[in-house]
């Protein structure tokens, strides 16, 4: 089995600006096909709108405004929490 890598990213909405760092993971297997990723923490103020094994494919709201946004987008990464590729 392989391991997970673990990093933070900020999640930050366009509308009304709410912000917070999710807490993620996914394999570190570059051959498989698959990311296995999951967000294992969300910041309050945020909820799963559809759960997706690609981060580029999974989209969350803002609970403050109803904004949906994409996961992977440009964002911040917290301090020490960039992935490692």
């Amino acid at each position: 089995m392989a391991a997970r890598d673990r990093y933070s990213r900020k999640l930050e909405c366009s509308q009304c600006g709410h912000a917070g760092y999710a807490e993620v993971s996914e394999s570190d297997d570059k051959r498989a096909s698959n990311r296995d990723f999951r967000i294992d923490e969300l910041p309050k103020g945020f909820q799963t709108e559809f759960a997706s094994k690609d981060p580029r494919k999974y989209m969350l709201r803002c609970s403050d405004c109803g904004h949906k946004f994409r996961f992977e987008q440009k964002t911040a990464y917290a301090p020490g929490g960039e992935p490692r590729r």
